[in-house]
């Protein structure tokens, strides 16, 4: 895949994962859309093909933190906190066992 097409594929990502990490929640959708746009114009004109590689990973770190760690919160009440986590970061809770599960 081209050195182009690689910067497109991160910009896409980080957008959908926009979508999806910020669902219903206006101002944060707005600012992360800004902020992915200011920072994809503000190196719109860079030629080198190291510094670009560094970003293409920086794009895709920052994608990656976005899906796996960012979780929204609601204020509903004064000193209260509604936790809207995504299904993709819901685990099975299992409880520890000495004994290995035999596989099935």
């Amino acid at each position: 895949m081209g050195t182009r097409l690689k910067v497109l594929h991160v910009f896409k990502t980080l957008h959908r994962t926009r979508m999806s990490v910020f669902k219903d929640d206006n101002i944060g959708l707005t600012a992360a859309r800004l902020k992915i746009n200011e920072e994809f114009k503000k190196n719109k004109n860079e030629t080198s093909e190291e510094n670009i590689k560094k970003m293409i990973k920086m794009g895709s770190d920052v994608e990656a933190v976005l899906r796996e760690a960012v979780i929204q919160l609601e204020h509903v009440g004064e000193k209260k906190l509604l936790l809207r986590p995504r299904e993709s970061l819901l685990l099975e809770n299992v409880p520890y066992c000495d004994q290995p599960r035999k596989k099935t």
